[in-house]
């Protein structure tokens, strides 16, 4: 998937990101491609494939990254 076709995309807020200021992490799904950016620089997007990404968040809850 191209980063173009992420510019439309709606990208929501970590849940987990302070609401005050204005740094925090969004995230976007399109067909079996996750994006992830900081709200502060939108223009970098980084690209994982929906099984990578549940791989890694299923690292994060289990501790591999303590």
């Amino acid at each position: 998937m191209d980063r173009v076709e992420f510019d439309s995309a709606e990208f929501r807020k970590s849940s987990y990101s302070p609401p005050s200021n204005g740094g925090c992490v969004e995230v976007a799904q399109r067909d079996e491609v996750v994006a992830i950016r900081e709200a502060k620089d939108p223009d970098v997007v980084l690209m994982f494939s929906k099984r990578d990404w549940n791989l890694f968040i299923k690292g994060v809850k289990d501790g591999e990254f303590d």
